[in-house]
């Protein structure tokens, strides 16, 4: 029985914990509204959140959309009809390109040549006096610019608006096409045509679609300009020969100062070269520009000491452009190269006459005489020698005008005692004693005609190589003896000091010229001042004139000549030296006083025929005679 009630018990105890724990869940169940109300929290913060995150990206996007929109009007109010251009400046890219000659570098913004390099026939870069590269646009040294108008109102200048850069090759070059765009199919464009092989390029303005856009009533207007950088070591030589050359009215060329700033306008121009010595940048018009206007100013002179120069001149230009039914279409053409008589010459369109050739006689002497021989001697010899060699030449050849010119000189000398007498007895009667000269100087065959003539035959030739050596391109950067550069100054010593006129440096090729100058003038007048009449009362003395050249003319070329070309110098080394030799052959081997004395008395026995110059001189001397003695007998 106590284990039924055990096991009752236990039973009974077993329900009563069951109960207990069904209790104890039952008080301890969540409320089913408070869970949901945790859920719906929970769900509204999550809502919170997605609207504001989706809240803050609508005023991002809208204010994106309002800066652009602000950004828009901005492009639109500044660059009017070519937003289209301007509003995708980001995507466009400067182009540069290479040919055999030229390393060119375009700008987006302008659509102009922002840098070029020039390079010679073997693809190697020309360099300065300091072995950088000529570059003859860099660094903003030019400005190529058209200005117009539109239709409303606005005045644009290509310089300030942007080109879609587009480069694709051709057969035997490139072509390089910038477009300032008003709409996908409207547009300013710049078209370059490069040569692998050529330093001269093509270059095309037109425009597409743009009638409605450009104020035709206004004239476009291109302006090209150029700061010319120093590339030599004497910055003053190098200047002399820098300067703005055009061509005008069908062929005739012309140039602005070389030494002073100037301007000019002229009409029907052809081309215009920035000519910098041994380089230039010619812009050619395939019909011509109606007028233009020409500036050219000399920064040099504005410097206090011109080694610091960076700059010699300033060029500037301006041409007008006309619309053909409402659009651009002008072709022209650039040259970016050597200033070289060869390349130049080879386009027949007058290019050579950039270089200082010389006008008239001299220039037909250099292109026809003095170059193709230099060109000929230069290919088979150092440039140097070539020079030495064609000195020679040009003497030898001159040489009848010299053995001339000493002759008379030699019978004036044999004479002057006859003159001397002559002079005296008619000290009194100026008509009968130039009456009696005259007849004494036909007897014994000289003149001083004859004694002129040949120096004046020689000039031509002088001046035409002075005009040829700082032309000669050739010449530049190359070496003989101790000069680094024929085409610029030789140095054997650098002075502590600069001496004005003369330089901070002793070139020693002027200084050999000038003393082989002062030996020829020596000789020269020893032999003229002896020929000399004794100073007439009243008129000045020629001999000591005479004297005061023999020291001046060679202290002049020391300085003259100092900064100059040594290729020059050595020219007139040579040929001074070349003469002075020649002098002395027909003095000691050649010319005998004794046999032209005793020549000139045979010829005064003999009667002598007169040309009719000399007929006419005596009638002249003759009627003079005869008036001055009327003139005395109605004193008397």
């Amino acid at each position: 029985m106590e284990n039924k009630k055990l096991d009752l018990n236990t039973i009974l105890g077993f329900m009563i914990l069951f109960g207990l724990m069904l209790y104890y869940f039952w008080v301890k169940k969540p409320n089913q509204e408070i869970v949901e109300d945790q859920n719906n929290v929970e769900q509204k913060d999550t809502n919170t959140t997605e609207e504001f995150s989706s809240s803050a990206d609508k005023v991002i996007s809208e204010s994106i959309v309002i800066n652009d929109s602000l950004a828009n009007i901005e492009l639109q109010k500044k660059y009017g009809y070519f937003v289209y251009s301007a509003s995708n400046q980001d995507k466009y890219k400067d182009v540069e390109i290479s040919t055999n000659l030229l390393d060119v570098k375009f700008s987006k913004k302008g659509g102009y040549i922002k840098e070029l390099i020039v390079k010679d026939s073997e693809g190697e870069k020309f360099v300065d006096f300091n072995g950088n590269p000529i570059s003859l646009i860099k660094d903003n040294n030019s400005d190529f610019n058209i200005s117009f108008s539109t239709t409303d109102n606005r005045s644009f200048k290509t310089k300030d608006l942007f080109f879609e850069p587009n480069v694709s090759k051709t057969d035997n070059g490139i072509l390089v096409s910038l477009k300032a765009k008003v709409s996908d199919n409207e547009y300013l464009e710049y078209l370059y045509t490069f040569k692998n092989s050529d330093y001269m390029l093509d270059f095309v303005v037109k425009s597409k679609g743009l009638d409605h856009v450009f104020n035709t009533s206004n004239s476009a207007k291109l302006n090209w300009n150029l700061k010319s950088y120093r590339y030599a070591k004497s910055v003053s030589y190098e200047n002399r020969y820098t300067e703005l050359v055009y061509e005008y009215n069908g062929g005739d060329d012309n140039y602005l100062s070389q030494s002073e700033s100037s301007d000019k306008e002229a009409e029907d121009v052809t081309y215009l070269a920035f000519k910098q010595h041994f380089f230039t940048s010619i812009l050619l018009n395939n019909n011509s520009f109606k007028t233009a206007s020409l500036k050219s100013e000399n920064l040099v002179v504005k410097l206090d000491d011109e080694d610091k120069a960076v700059y010699t001149k300033a060029f500037t230009s301006e041409m007008p452009l006309e619309f053909k039914n409402g659009a651009l279409n002008e072709s022209f053409s650039f040259y970016f190269g050597p200033a070289d008589y060869k390349i130049l010459n080879a386009y027949n369109k007058n290019l050579d006459e950039v270089l200082p050739l010389g006008w008239g006689i001299f220039g037909v002497i250099n292109r026809y005489v003095f170059i193709p021989l230099f060109g000929f001697l230069s290919s088979m010899l150092p440039y140097g020698f070539a020079i030495i060699f064609m000195t020679v030449l040009v003497r030898l050849v001159m040489s009848p005008v010299t053995y001339k010119s000493y002759v008379s000189q030699a019978k004036m000398k044999v004479i002057k005692p006859e003159l001397a007498e002559i002079a005296e007895k008619y000290k009194d009667n100026a008509m009968k004693k130039q009456k009696e000269t005259m007849a004494l100087q036909s007897k014994a065959g000289v003149s001083p005609l004859k004694g002129c003539l040949p120096a004046l035959l020689q000039l031509p030739v002088f001046y035409a190589l002075f005009q040829f050596f700082p032309s000669v391109f050739d010449l530049r950067q190359k070496s003989f003896l101790w000069a680094e550069d024929l085409s610029s100054y030789d140095t054997i010593y650098e002075l502590p000091f600069k001496i004005p006129f003369y330089g901070d440096h002793v070139s020693l090729f002027p200084l050999l010229a000038s003393i082989a100058i002062f030996i020829y003038m020596q000789m020269t007048s020893a032999q003229n001042m002896a020929n000399q009449p004794a100073p007439q009362e009243g008129m000045p003395d020629m001999s000591k004139m005479m004297k005061y050249m023999l020291y001046v003319s060679p202290l002049m070329m020391l300085f003259f000549f100092n900064n100059y070309a040594s290729g020059l110098s050595l020219y007139y080394f040579v040929s001074n030296t070349i003469t002075i030799g020649i002098m002395l052959v027909i003095k000691y081997f050649i010319v005998d006083e004794d046999k032209i004395h005793a020549k000139i008395q045979e010829n005064k026995k003999k009667p002598k025929k007169q040309n009719r110059l000399q007929k006419k001189m005596q009638q002249i001397m003759e009627q003079a005679e005869q008036q001055q003695k009327l003139q005395q007998q109605r004193k008397k």
